[in-house]
């Protein structure tokens, strides 16, 4: 199976720089955001600016990776998609079309998301991220992504995590058959849902719809993710699941930085 980085950890690393490192360790591509320190336009559940960002920029960026031969499949977006404010989900919308544009300018087809959550004095508001009205935004949400994804031609993967909306493997393919739609698919990352779900359940659920996998950990019965191999995830058990499923997906490590990507990376190469 073919391995990448997410880059959302380096923060203090060029686009050339994180290229560099990514080729230094033989990986097959990157899961960007735009995070580096010469491209920082990432907003983690909010908006950012990127209507200034030109297509010789974009071109520039991915550039970087794939002159060294790292392949870049997708690019981060994870915009609110659940905002109760009508006007300020229309902005997150317009923002993620315009993600759209900057991923079509750097020839990538895919972006990443998740469905969002609400946030009240600077923490996620569990009672609003989870009511009756949220589902229902979230579907009105996606079907207008859907217009402009056919628009750029991209698809959209969504990932899901134990305390969002898309909180189990059953309830993220009620979604996904409920939209019926080929460019909404499905980013699994295992520790997101080990919560609530089996590894087993999850790829016996959600096999069928999964274009992007995310490996990371998590220890259970605690809220943060960790990196790979510092918690409770079976990687034996994720890894045999992935070549059965979905091979030719590559594996992106995340929640890493530069002091502690080789160690995941390792991690995860022991089971290859």
């Amino acid at each position: 199976m073919k391995i990448g980085l997410a880059t959302l950890g380096f923060g203090d690393l060029t686009n050339e720089e994180m290229a560099a490192a990514a080729a230094e360790e033989k990986l097959d591509c990157v899961q960007l955001f735009l995070a580096q320190k010469d491209s920082k336009f990432f907003a983690y559940n909010k908006r950012s600016d990127v209507t200034g960002l030109a297509a010789n920029e974009c071109k520039r960026i991915a550039d970087a990776y794939r002159s060294k031969g790292i392949d870049v499949p997708s690019i981060g977006v994870y915009t609110n998609l659940i905002e109760p404010d009508d006007d300020e989900r229309q902005k997150n919308i317009d923002y993620f079309t315009e993600m759209m544009r900057v991923a079509t300018d750097m020839g990538i087809r895919m972006l990443a998301t998740e469905c969002g959550a609400v946030i009240k004095d600077g923490k996620k508001n569990l009672d609003e991220s989870l009511a009756d009205e949220a589902y229902p935004r979230l579907i009105e949400s996606t079907k207008k992504l859907i217009e402009q994804a056919e628009k750029y031609d991209v698809i959209i993967v969504f990932e899901p995590f134990f305390h969002d909306l898309l909180a189990t493997a059953k309830g993220v393919r009620d979604f996904i058959e409920e939209i019926n739609h080929p460019r909404i698919r499905v980013q699994l990352d295992p520790a997101n849902l080990l919560p609530h779900n089996s590894l087993e359940e999850m790829f016996n659920a959600l096999a069928p719809y999964v274009k992007a996998l995310h490996a990371k950990d998590r220890t259970l019965h605690i809220t943060p993710g960790v990196p790979a191999g510092e918690g409770d995830l079976d990687y034996a058990k994720f890894v045999a699941l992935c070549k059965q499923y979905c091979p030719e997906i590559p594996l992106v490590i995340e929640y890493v930085n530069q002091t502690n990507y080789k160690q995941a990376l390792e991690h995860l190469r022991l089971y290859l």
